[in-house]
């Protein structure tokens, strides 16, 4: 039988999703913990690769096990075997053609930016800081020169492996929370770096020092070097993917 399961984590001690042969990573202590509720080993494959660093308040994964047991069964089971920093929040079974990367429909991405004199303490590991005042409502204007298909080379890590650089963002939007900015991104996909890369981008207009108009000739320049720095992972949390109605998953990973 396939199982979803909805998965919550801080990525902060952990060297990304994929599993390595050193150091700690998610899919490692996930699938150990999914195989000592099974009593087999088991393999899980996830929405999207968050790289080292990178957060997921619901990161989709799924698995395939004989095993008899309930939904609560595979949560509780699961979450005993799981460090802190990670926690499997719900399990649903899904039909034997579910697939977590392939059947979603769009991911959806946030940033947050703390832009205050001195540094962060208690968020340290979940903001990115600017010593400065940042113009946010420029940054969003900005950005909509990234809504819709495009070729998205200009915002692709010189590693990615994706087959081609053209996605979709269907909405993108920075606005303000209390003391900071977040950079929000729905998308029908990302590259490797895609939305760090983005933040990257946008933050010279935020400070000043480029025109809400250099983002879209960044994009159509189709280069690398033609855009900002990666921004620091720690900021960048993965809010999660949706599927279509019929998967049956909770509302938070439902179109």
């Amino acid at each position: 039988m396939r199982y979803a399961i909805g998965i919550e984590y801080d990525g902060s001690d952990f060297m990304g999703w994929q599993r390595l042969p050193h150091g700690p990573t998610l899919q490692d202590a996930v699938e150990k913990a999914l195989g000592f509720v099974a009593d087999h080993p088991l393999e899980a494959t996830c929405a999207g690769r968050t790289d080292a660093g990178v957060h997921a308040l619901c990161q989709v994964a799924h698995f395939d096990s004989d095993a008899s047991r309930s939904e609560r069964g595979w949560v509780l089971g699961c979450n005993t075997r799981l460090p802190p920093a990670v926690v499997v929040r719900w399990c649903k079974p899904v039909a034997a053609d579910f697939h977590a990367r392939y059947s979603a429909r769009a991911r959806r991405y946030r940033y947050r930016i703390l832009d205050r004199p001195v540094r962060p303490a208690l968020e340290r590991h979940f903001v990115a800081w600017e010593r400065t005042p940042l113009d946010g409502e420029a940054m969003h204007v900005a950005a909509q020169a990234l809504v819709g298909e495009h070729d998205f080379t200009s915002f692709r890590t010189v590693q990615c492996q994706a087959r081609h650089p053209i996605r979709r963002i269907h909405a993108i939007g920075v606005r303000r929370n209390g003391s900071e900015w977040w950079v929000e991104v729905d998308g029908n996909a990302f590259l490797h770096h895609m939305v760090r890369n983005i933040v990257g981008t946008l933050l010279p207009v935020g400070r000043g020092e480029r025109p809400a108009e250099w983002v879209a000739g960044v994009l159509a320049a189709r280069d690398r070097r033609a855009a900002g720095p990666t921004a620091p992972a720690h900021g960048l949390c993965f809010l999660g993917p949706r599927y279509p109605a019929e998967a049956g998953l909770p509302d938070e990973a439902t179109l």
